[in-house]
């Protein structure tokens, strides 16, 4: 990406490589190989699910492609080597049904590799607050306001 010090996906290790093509190129299809980037006993968290397996884990994202429409995600940054890594990206989608709106969700992983170059690991970091809840009608005012109570 141009105006960014990271490096080039050439330039990154190999599992982060492939861990950061695999989800810029994420779809329904590509679900298939998810037990080439995913050890069949990795653990994945993040705000909403805390799961293991390959299966749980692939769940998620079909979960997400059934829910939200074009769901991407862009990787802005992959740092790390061949054990471990951090990525921070952009999560694109359309939100469903009535009142159907854009949403981009900034966040983060970190990721954990096993020997075969497999994510042991996969942990995601986002303000579900600051990134959704607050952004929707009802509950979004509430917390809106309780956040400006509790700023310094």
């Amino acid at each position: 990406m141009a105006g960014t010090d990271q490096p080039t996906a050439a330039a990154r290790p190999e599992p982060l490589a492939r861990l950061a093509a695999f989800f810029e190129a994420l779809t329904p299809q590509s679900l298939d190989d998810i037990d080439r980037i995913y050890a069949e006993t990795a653990q994945f968290k993040d705000p909403f699910n805390a799961v293991q397996g390959c299966g749980a884990i692939r769940r998620i994202f079909d979960h997400m492609f059934a829910t939200t429409e074009a769901p991407r995600f862009v990787v802005r940054t992959a740092l790390g080597d061949a054990r471990q890594g951090f990525l921070t990206w952009d999560f694109h989608f359309r939100s469903k049904g009535r009142g159907a709106r854009d949403w981009i969700i900034h966040g983060a992983s970190r990721v954990e590799f096993g020997p075969d170059g497999r994510v042991l690991l996969h942990r995601d970091y986002w303000d579900a607050a600051g990134e959704l809840y607050e952004k929707l009608p009802l509950i979004g005012a509430v917390l809106r306001a309780l956040r400006r109570r509790l700023r310094v």
